[in-house]
């Protein structure tokens, strides 16, 4: 009996260590808020230089939009959120590896212009009637949005910019509304105001008028590919993908 239950114990083990060990040829799949994507690209390309035998299908898209994808079942490994409401509600539905979620990166919100633009000065000159069209992330989806509308409460502003809010899929979008002048003003990440460089950088967002931008990552429970997934998230916490995320204009908070 003692010399089965070893056997068990052995098969057990050996099972658990293949499931964590990353096998060649692996894909996988990680879905990442729309705000990463130049640094992301970056860091991929490090990464898979170290890991050839694992490819990486990244999805780019509002962090509500691939909260829900990942609720609906869509085959994802790797989660990564522009804020932990996402993150938490995918946390509190059970569908996160436990031990898995960690805080990776820090970023600030930004006003900004067209080109050449110098108002509004700031935030709260946004209730001025000269500005017609301001465009934020959709705030049911898009925490770009959501930090958006913390700050027109924190500025005692929200009744009156409502009527001229233009809503955008993801930050991205709204990044594009500046650039062409279709706005008179957009709320970004500072990350992508100065990845783009064709938009003004009217105002900083100060400190308390809005929840701290973090970004969790996190392997998802019903990964495909977990050990890869393991591996993946190892090498974002690693001295170089933080200077990598760092020169992108990011705070990294994650440790090795």
């Amino acid at each position: 009996m003692h010399r089965h239950l070893a056997k068990l114990l052995l098969g057990s083990a050996l099972t658990l260590l293949i499931a964590l060990t990353p096998v060649s040829g692996q894909t996988i799949v990680v879905s990442a808020a729309a705000s990463l994507k130049e640094a992301l690209a970056d860091v991929n390309a490090a990464f898979a230089e170290k890991n050839p035998g694992i490819a990486i299908d990244l999805n780019l898209a509002g962090s509500g939009a691939l909260q829900q994808q990942i609720e609906q079942g869509a085959p994802v490994d790797v989660f990564i959120s522009a804020a932990t409401r996402q993150m938490d509600a995918l946390a509190s539905k059970g569908l996160l590896l436990e031990g898995s979620v960690f805080n990776l990166l820090g970023n600030k919100v930004v006003l900004v212009g067209p080109p050449g633009a110098t108002a509004p000065a700031d935030f709260a000159a946004l209730a001025d009637a000269s500005v017609k069209r301001i465009a934020i992330g959709e705030p049911g989806s898009v925490p770009a949005g959501q930090y958006a509308q913390q700050i027109f409460a924190f500025y005692k502003i929200a009744d009156v910019v409502k009527p001229r809010l233009i809503f955008a899929k993801d930050v991205r979008m709204v990044l594009t509304y500046a650039e062409t002048g279709n706005v008179d003003a957009g709320v970004v990440y500072m990350t992508d105001a100065k990845q783009s460089g064709k938009v003004a950088i009217l105002a900083e967002a100060p400190a308390g008028s809005h929840d701290p931008v973090v970004y969790p990552a996190a392997i998802i429970k019903a990964a495909r590919q977990p050990a890869a997934a393991r591996t993946y998230l190892d090498f974002l916490k690693s001295p170089q993908a933080s200077e990598l995320f760092a020169k992108r204009g990011f705070e990294v908070l994650a440790k090795p």
